[in-house]
C-alpha cells in the first residue's frame, strides 16, 4: 500500500457520502497522481479486492466493502499481502 493508494481509496469513499464511482481520469483530476500512476493503483487495488469495477466496459471503479474497511483501519497493511 502506498500514500497513492490511500488517496484513491479515500477519493472513492466520497468522504462518507455515497461512495463514487470514477474512472482513473477522475481520479487523477482530484488527486495529487499522473494518470499512469493512478492505472497501476487501480489495478494493484483491484487485485487486492479494494477496488473493483463498477462498469469494465467504460472503465469505471468504486470502493469494495474490504476497501472501506481498511479505511477504517479494522484491517493492516500485512493483511493485504
Amino acid at each position: 500500500m502506498t500514500r497513492a493508494d490511500d488517496s484513491i481509496l479515500e477519493f472513492l469513499l466520497n468522504e462518507g457520502n455515497e461512495p463514487l464511482v470514477a474512472n482513473p481520469a477522475t481520479v487523477e483530476a482530484n488527486i495529487d497522481y499522473k494518470i499512469s500512476h493512478v492505472r497501476r493503483r487501480l489495478r494493484a487495488l483491484e487485485d487486492a479486492d479494494l477496488v473493483e469495477y463498477h462498469d469494465p466496459d467504460r472503465g469505471l471503479y468504486q470502493i469494495t466493502d474490504r476497501g472501506r474497511a481498511y479505511l477504517a483501519g479494522e484491517l493492516k497493511k500485512d493483511d493485504l499481502e
